[in-house]
């Protein structure tokens, strides 16, 4: 929970949902209490199963790992009030309970995710990209396109999810559109046309 997973943010939009994550009370109503093993679970550890995590929490996870385990709630807002009103909760810096050594970890398995692994078209020469991608398997089409990512590696200055419906693999789409904004954001500028192109002339439905 201290992921802010299972629970509203808090942002400033309408509508934003809890997301889901199962706890042991879940799974006594719905298998009876200690009828249920180790087979009910697994699939959690990939992100599967009854788990449900909101775009914005994705972001929010993204900027977490690349803070070590450190952020603030995201708002959707340029600036709240002024210096001497502003809302103390805003600027509150939240903290996971993961010690941060572990955090090094995963950035540098992040990075290889860009530089050699399944995010390579996200890869990019002037920026170190650390991402993940993620395939949500959708029941009634085309599996869902997910990828997280911060940049630059060291400083980080953005972090972003990008999910695309009924787009395949994270890999596919996801990826190189969130390399894109990340490049934009960075340096003003898209210099990558091939894929920016193909981002933008790609077509999903047919």
């Amino acid at each position: 929970m201290t992921f802010g997973f299972g629970k509203k943010l808090g942002i400033d939009l309408p509508g934003e949902l809890n997301g889901n994550i199962p706890s042991a009370n879940y799974y006594d109503k719905y298998h009876g209490k200690n009828r249920w093993t180790s087979m009910a679970i697994i699939s959690l550890a990939i992100g599967q199963g009854e788990i449900g995590i909101t775009p914005i929490q994705l972001a929010n996870y993204a900027a977490l790992i690349a803070n070590r385990g450190q952020y603030y709630i995201p708002h959707i807002v340029r600036a709240i009030g002024t210096k001497d009103n502003l809302d103390k909760d805003v600027v509150h810096l939240r903290h996971t309970d993961i010690d941060p050594f572990y955090f090094d970890i995963v950035i540098e398995a992040m990075h290889d995710v860009v530089e050699a692994g399944t995010a390579t078209l996200a890869k990019m020469d002037s920026i170190a990209i650390c991402g993940k991608t993620g395939t949500a398997q959708n029941p009634h089409g085309k599996h869902h396109s997910i990828f997280i990512a911060f940049a630059p590696k060291e400083n980080p200055k953005i972090a972003i999810s990008v999910v695309v419906e009924n787009a395949g693999q994270g890999a596919w789409w996801a990826a190189p559109i969130a390399s894109l904004m990340i490049e934009k954001y960075l340096t003003r500028k898209v210099m990558r046309k091939d894929i920016e192109l193909k981002m933008t002339e790609g077509d999903l439905i047919h």
